[in-house]
């Protein structure tokens, strides 16, 4: 046993901090890039924005894609940011000795009052109710009700509790508390007999909108019904016969409250116009906005792929503090650790940038006939055939296609759309499962509604286009594009 040094030769790959970034930025989608460019910007003062400096004094130089040459062209560009910094300076400094402000001020008092346009008086103003910029929520809904109403502290405290734990559904929830236990809870909380907190309950119950703060479906639909003053008979259906309502399971209803089946088609349709959801009405979601990371262009016969730069900060290296390089040395360091921070992420960004558009040109190609003649032309597509196209790693275009769309022709689509598998025909080329799920989907579009398809009767449909699947398969399509059972599509009325 003896402790001496040896020399070893290994390759080893080593994520350093710029490759983590360039794989963290190639994975983002567009609105998270634009906000890490963006902070980024507020934390590197050696970046700049073009488009907020503007074109005419150009202030930045573009990082050049030799290493050698990039201190060549920072100098240079800092030169001519200063030259035209100066001209710049000079010139505004000459406008305003130009300007002569006192006679300026005494023309501007001596001018006509403006006309007043057509200007509307306050009683053609719209009121306050009319300009309101937030939407009252059912909370606030509730609450102004509540506030109306007579109850004694105790009560004003629970039905405060009450509001407080509503859903955007607008039904009475507590975590991890079983629906009987809900009232009770609340009632001790607030200091109020079970009995009349219940009592509470139902006048809060039958605010508006009609049904708020139940505790479940029955019981919601059932303080409607009660409002409304429906049928007793549909109060009897929804007591006892929810589940079977929901099946469809009208002669079960009819046998046992022993009354026709068209009786219970009748309370069907009555109990359909009433609300499941009484709080939806008062949820206001902030809308989703996408935007495309690249543009597919139909150009003559062919297609052209070109990025989407519109928004995205135009990141140049400034050469506001080459004097603070020159004058300090703790500057100096400082300023060059970020500037190798800007021009690494300026690099990576354009690389990001490049990637996705290789990317995408590389899917129009091999999806032609999609972009031609539509969905039934999608072709059968994984990670491994755009890899060996463009010779990279399934890993990054896994990456690449996250989170990114594209606008085509045929709509803003998700880069991920276009991988599927594949489904076998025995005498045509393989089907992309996407287009199966379309097949599908327009099958049961077209059915008769009134005897709606099994999946087995779509199985031989399907089979009549060569397409061969299992029955499991079209049930788990079905589900996945959001389609309720033949049993539960079926219309009585």
């Amino acid at each position: 046993m003896e402790i001496k040094q040896q020399l070893r030769q290994s390759q080893q790959l080593v994520m350093t901090p710029q490759l983590q970034q360039a794989i963290k930025l190639l994975q983002m989608s567009r609105m998270e890039l634009v906000d890490m460019v963006r902070d980024e910007l507020m934390e590197n003062p050696v970046l700049e924005d073009q488009a907020e400096i503007g074109e005419v004094s150009p202030r930045v130089a573009e990082i050049p894609q030799q290493a050698s040459q990039e201190s060549r062209s920072i100098e240079q560009a800092v030169a001519l940011d200063d030259r035209a910094s100066e001209k710049s300076v000079a010139g505004e400094e000459k406008k305003v000795q130009e300007i002569d402000w006192e006679r300026y001020l005494e023309n501007h008092s001596m001018q006509a009052p403006m006309p007043s346009s057509g200007r509307m008086s306050d009683e053609d103003l719209p009121g306050v109710e009319a300009t309101l910029t937030k939407r009252e929520d059912l909370a606030e809904h509730i609450a102004w009700q509540v506030r109306l109403s007579d109850l004694s502290e105790n009560e004003l405290i629970f039905a405060a509790l009450v509001v407080g734990n509503l859903d955007d559904n607008g039904y009475l929830k507590l975590e991890d508390t079983p629906l009987e236990e809900v009232v009770p809870k609340l009632a001790a909380e607030a200091e109020l007999d079970a009995e009349d907190a219940e009592e509470v309950l139902k006048i809060i119950q039958r605010m508006d909108p009609v049904g708020v703060a139940s505790r479940d479906l029955r019981e919601c639909l059932m303080v409607q019904a009660d409002v409304q003053e429906l049928d007793p008979l549909v109060i009897a259906v929804l007591d006892k016969h929810l589940s079977n309502l929901e099946k469809k399971n009208y002669a079960a209803i009819a046998r046992d409250l022993k009354v026709e089946v068209e009786e219970i088609y009748d309370v069907a349709q009555a109990i359909a116009e009433l609300e499941p959801r009484p709080g939806r009405d008062y949820v206001s979601e902030d809308p989703r906005y996408i935007v495309p990371d690249v543009y597919v262009s139909k150009v003559g016969e062919g297609y052209v792929v070109s990025a989407n730069d519109d928004g995205m900060p135009r990141l140049k290296i400034s050469g506001f503090y080459r004097a603070a390089m020159a004058g300090d040395p703790k500057a100096k360091e400082y300023i060059q650790t970020k500037l190798r921070s800007a021009q690494w992420l300026i690099r990576s960004i354009d690389q990001r940038r490049k990637t996705i558009v290789r990317v995408t040109e590389c899917i129009v190609e091999k999806q032609k006939d999609f972009f031609d003649f539509g969905i039934e032309h999608l072709k059968p597509m994984i990670l491994r055939d755009v890899a060996e196209t463009v010779g990279m790693h399934e890993s990054t275009i896994s990456r690449v296609t996250s989170n990114k769309y594209v606008a085509t022709p045929r709509g803003v689509l998700e880069l991920k759309f276009f991988f599927n598998s594949a489904i076998r025909r025995e005498s045509q080329e393989d089907i992309a499962s996407e287009s199966v799920k379309q097949a599908i989907k327009k099958i049961i579009g077209e059915e008769d509604t009134r005897n709606p398809h099994s999946d087995q009767k779509i199985v031989e449909i399907l089979a009549q286009g060569d397409i061969i699947i299992a029955r499991r398969t079209v049930a788990k399509y079905r589900e996945m594009l959001g389609i309720l059972s033949s049993a539960q599509r079926k219309k009585y009325f």
